[in-house]
Order: C-alpha cells, then sequence, then structure tokens
C-alpha cells in the first residue's frame, strides 16, 4: 500500500466511474474577483452550492471550506477540490504592476498537506507559460513541479490550468490549438492527473489538444447565463464528444436561476451522451417544474 492507491481512490471519485467523464464546480472565482453573482455571501454559497449533490467535486478557495462544509459529508455528495492559487493575471479591475507589461504573479493560498488533512480530493493550480522573463518561466514549472512531487506524497489530485501569461489581452493565444495542446502536455508531463483547459474555438481544436494530452482533459467554462443555456450544454458536447473527459463550470452553474437544473441538463450531456438540445430541454423543464 501506498500513495498511489490513494491516488486511484480519489481518481475515482473525481471521475464518474461508469463514464469516465467528470463534472466539477468551479465556485472560488471571489478570491480572484471579488464576490460573484449566486455567491455573493455564505448564505447563497449554501443553498447554491448544496444544490449541487450530483456534481462529481466542487472547487473552493481554502477560507470557504470550513464555512460550507456540510456540503461534502456523505457518501453521495461531491469532492472537494482546492483552488492553490491566488494570482495578479488578467484581473478585470486594478492591474498591478507596470503599465505596458502583462507579467503577472501566483502566490499559494495554502498547502497540500492542508488540503489533504481537509478532505479533498483534488487541488488545483495553475501553471501560466510564456513569460517575457525567463526567470519567472522557470520559477512557476518548478512550484507546479513541486506541487506535482507533494501530491504523489499525500495520494490526492493534481489538476492544472495551463495558460498562457498573455491570453487575457492576445486572444491569438486563447485560439491556438497547437500552443494550447503544447501547454497542456507540459502540464501532463509535469505530474497532473488531470488538466483544464480553456475553449480554443471549435471542436476540431480541441480534438486536437485532447488527443495530445496523456491525461483526462476537461474544459474550463467561462460566463453565460440563463438565456444562453444551450450554449452551455453545447460546448460540454462538443468536449466530451472530442475526447474530452467532462467539464469544469462555474458561473455557468452557479450563476444561474437554478443550479440544480443546469448540472441535470450537464450530466445528461456528460455521462449519459445526452445531445446538447436534450440536456437544455432538462434545464428548462426543471426551471418550469419549480416556478
Amino acid at each position: 500500500m501506498d500513495a498511489r492507491t490513494g491516488k486511484k481512490i480519489r481518481l475515482g471519485r473525481i471521475l464518474n466511474p461508469v463514464s469516465g467523464r467528470t463534472i466539477i464546480v468551479a465556485a472560488s472565482h471571489a478570491v480572484l474577483t471579488g464576490a460573484p453573482s449566486g455567491l455573493k455571501n455564505n448564505s447563497e454559497m449554501k443553498k447554491r452550492l448544496g444544490q449541487l449533490a450530483g456534481a462529481n467535486g466542487i472547487m473552493l478557495a481554502p477560507g470557504s471550506v470550513e464555512k460550507i462544509e456540510e456540503i461534502f459529508i456523505g457518501r453521495e455528495k461531491p469532492s472537494l477540490v482546492i483552488h492553490m492559487d491566488w494570482k495578479s493575471f488578467g484581473r478585470p479591475i486594478f492591474t498591478p504592476g507596470t503599465e505596458g507589461i502583462s507579467e503577472g504573479n501566483i502566490s499559494e493560498l495554502t498547502t497540500v498537506e492542508n488540503a489533504v488533512s481537509s478532505g479533498a480530493d483534488a487541488i488545483m493550480t495553475y501553471l501560466y507559460v510564456g513569460h517575457k522573463d525567463n526567470k519567472l518561466e522557470k520559477e512557476e514549472i518548478q512550484r507546479n513541479a513541486r506541487l506535482a512531487a507533494e501530491c504523489s506524497k499525500y495520494g490526492i489530485i493534481l489538476i492544472i490550468e495551463p495558460r498562457a501569461v498573455d491570453d487575457y489581452v492576445d486572444k491569438s493565444q486563447v485560439e491556438n490549438a497547437k500552443l494550447l495542446a503544447w501547454y497542456c502536455r507540459m502540464a501532463a508531463e509535469i505530474g497532473a492527473d488531470v488538466v483544464k483547459c480553456i475553449w480554443p474555438g471549435d471542436i476540431k481544436a480541441y480534438e486536437k489538444i485532447a488527443s495530445e494530452t496523456t491525461v483526462p482533459l476537461v474544459l474550463a467554462g467561462g460566463s453565460a447565463s440563463d438565456d444562453r443555456i444551450l450554449e452551455t450544454m453545447e460546448l460540454a458536447h462538443m468536449a466530451v464528444q472530442a475526447g474530452g473527459a467532462g467539464v469544469m463550470f462555474g458561473r455557468r452553474i452557479y450563476s444561474s436561476i437554478s443550479p440544480a437544473a443546469v448540472l441535470a441538463g450537464l450530466s445528461a450531456v456528460v455521462h449519459e451522451g445526452a445531445t446538447a438540445k436534450a440536456g437544455a430541454k432538462i434545464f428548462s423543464d426543471l426551471v418550469n417544474k419549480t416556478s
């Protein structure tokens, strides 16, 4: 018996053992951008995230865990995923640093040991690549390699989200399948058990990324609204059709009028192979039933 057993057990909770796919709700945006719609306070967090028992995981920043820890207690409840990082990259307001220089920095909010002691099955960290300063690039690679080693020691799952340093200001670095495939493979080679990837623009590009990433690939969500629910379901459908292992959506779920209804639709698409239209109908039917 060793830490590899822990990895296998925890990955079996993160990935549905039947479908081999996952739906993780990313609910840690407040540490980066302030209180988001739907999660303004502890009461909203408990109410909205408490509807998501069918999710494979819910990701929180360390400071939120004890405030809503009861939503993770029980055999059928979601896995706890700890968001490890604060970052200064891509702030919508008050971006620190020298004007014209987009280099940012990252600080870890907790340790892998603390994440394990809290009962987490996984942590998620960023990997920012493409620094103009080679020293920053080196430090970021070393930081991720250290976290990979610590996760292997404790038997906890490591999710890495690779990003281009300039992707918030240069869209060509987002919708670039060759670049994203390289970064995602880099994350896997460093030691990620799961890689989180932003949408590169079309299904063929995502298929290339998934085919070259040697661990399960999950899709980041971005923002949306209930009048774009079909878009949410289409993104999830394209991601799994392209060979991805599911989604890691946040605002698309918890900012909805009914997070439970969004999750139900996504579960049909991701785990059962339903069409995007079928997933959107599940959402609409559940919302109409409760309204």
